[in-house]
């Protein structure tokens, strides 16, 4: 028992719900409130309107993340519970065809015909709801949906990132504030991708790639709006 138990905590499935809420919400946190201070930094060579707009950004940022992933996630866990109840009412009104339908699932799977009906019997004896909740509609544990973890990782990872770069706009000198801002933003970035990527055990390198395109991307664009409306004060 103890080696399954080893087994499965050598897999990384378990991790996708919170670890997708928080990757997102770190790399938004940075990439958004370092794009929004390099944009300002373009546009203007006080170091005030900097701050004010990070700190702006970040605290809207974090609050926002939070709130959507609540509201996404939640609108999830409704579809999820009324398919649930519909499920409930189907095995009450025609517990035949629901048998014979988790019998086909299993067959598709693999069994021969005899043996799916065997199992999809046994297993509606020890628990119907379960095994249609589970095989029919795909819920489980593991996919199941979490609003308040989401929404938490959510808001707090995206706080963390956004952090970050807020402290490069208080300490580094303003007059290549925007370099510096790029510079630690990607520094930032590829951390966060290839903390992510050992996470959840896929590619580091990939994971670094992908994220240092798009971050300089974001922030490139960022800086030339900022560029384009310059509003510095002589």
């Amino acid at each position: 028992m103890e080696e399954l138990d080893n087994y499965l905590d050598n897999h990384y499935i378990h991790r996708s719900n919170w670890l997708r809420a928080a990757v997102l919400g770190a790399n938004d946190g940075i990439l958004s409130t370092a794009s929004i201070a390099i944009g300002v930094a373009a546009a203007s060579d006080m170091r005030e309107p900097i701050i004010l707009a990070t700190l702006a950004g970040l605290v809207a940022g974090a609050l926002s993340m939070a709130a959507g992933e609540y509201v996404s996630v939640s609108s999830q866990t409704d579809v999820e519970k009324a398919d649930i109840e519909r499920e409930k009412q189907e095995l009450m009104e025609m517990p035949e065809i629901e048998l014979q339908r988790l019998a086909d699932i299993y067959e598709k799977r693999g069994l021969k015909k005899e043996t799916a009906l065997i199992v999809a019997k046994e297993l509606t004896e020890h628990d119907a709801l379960g095994a249609h909740i589970r095989d029919e509609l795909g819920i489980n544990e593991i996919s199941q949906a979490k609003p308040i973890q989401a929404a938490f990782a959510s808001g707090a990872a995206f706080t963390v990132g956004g952090l970050l770069p807020f402290l490069v706009t208080l300490f580094l000198p303003i007059e290549s504030m925007e370099y510096s801002l790029y510079g630690f933003g990607l520094f930032f970035l590829i951390i966060l991708g290839a903390l992510a990527a050992k996470t959840g055990g896929s590619s580091i390198l990939k994971a670094i790639i992908r994220i240092t395109f798009w971050g300089t991307v974001a922030m490139g664009l960022t800086a030339f709006v900022g560029y384009l409306f310059n509003v510095n004060v002589a």
